[in-house]
């Protein structure tokens, strides 16, 4: 694998924005991977959690390891403590990740536009970034993964000590309900479009703070009907426990395993 570091100016963001790539090539020992490398790969955006930034998932996890045996490339973008949102007094997050992070990683990388071969998931604040863009654009992505993620807003009653930025980002609590941040709200929505598939994986430690939150996604998804899989298992909010889902996900994505033109 090639393991990137990029940094460059976002014009929506008015500022730089970073991320880290991890691209499939021949391993140390000079062997072939264990797929046929393709002229553009499939692609995994991977998102970060609350507490963290862009390098986590490369730092405490064994992903780029998980990826090279499915030979995907893996995006790994920053947020900072945005929720992946249009923050009420603050940047445009959403439209960075939604309009202008693809076309940059597109042109950086030889990534696969086809979207049966595009993927999202996220930790924690990440998984709600991860639901929120795939929720509101089924079009640019075929499945999408929560680890742990902040799925109900609404179920967290007092988010100050966990966000105090929450005011600036989302602004008053009353009005999250039926809005744009609101994830059953997007899937309400996108349930009764239904043009473009989604699967969803979604999976929580039954120890986890976000476990009741999860719960309450769950629950209203199933009566949906969306296309959801989960999985539940002893473990905290915690990197031994993303690091085990991680691969799980990367297992359960729909990556295309026809014929690929070795590069």
């Amino acid at each position: 694998m090639a393991f990137i570091q990029c940094d460059f100016y976002s014009e929506i963001l008015g500022t730089r924005a970073s991320l880290n790539a991890v691209i499939p090539l021949r391993d140390e020992s000079g062997q072939e991977p264990p797929r046929e490398m393709p002229e553009q790969y499939p692609v995994l955006f991977l998102l970060h959690g609350l507490h963290s930034n862009y390098s986590a998932w490369s730092r405490y996890s064994s992903v780029e390891r998980y990826a090279y045996e499915k030979g995907l490339a893996v995006v790994m973008p920053d947020a900072g403590r945005s929720f992946y949102t249009n923050m009420r007094y603050g940047y445009r997050y959403f439209d960075f990740f939604s309009q202008e992070l693809p076309e940059v990683a597109n042109r950086l990388f030889p990534l696969s536009r086809d979207r049966s071969q595009r993927f999202i998931a996220g930790l924690s604040m990440g998984g709600y970034g991860a639901f929120k863009l795939a929720l509101s654009h089924p079009e640019q992505y075929a499945a999408a993964a929560s680890l742990s993620g902040a799925l109900s807003l609404t179920q967290i009653e007092d988010p100050d000590p966990l966000l105090p930025e929450w005011p600036i980002i989302f602004g008053d609590n009353s009005k999250i309900v039926n809005s744009e941040d609101d994830l059953l709200y997007l899937a309400k929505r996108y349930y009764q479009q239904k043009q473009f598939p989604l699967r969803l994986f979604q999976c929580c430690g039954t120890e986890d703070f976000l476990y009741q939150s999860n719960q309450h996604f769950l629950k209203n998804g199933n009566e949906l009907g969306l296309d959801l899989h989960y999985e539940e298992s002893p473990g905290g909010h915690e990197w031994q426990y993303w690091d085990e889902q991680i691969k799980r996900v990367i297992e359960w994505l729909p990556i295309d395993s026809g014929e690929r033109k070795t590069v």
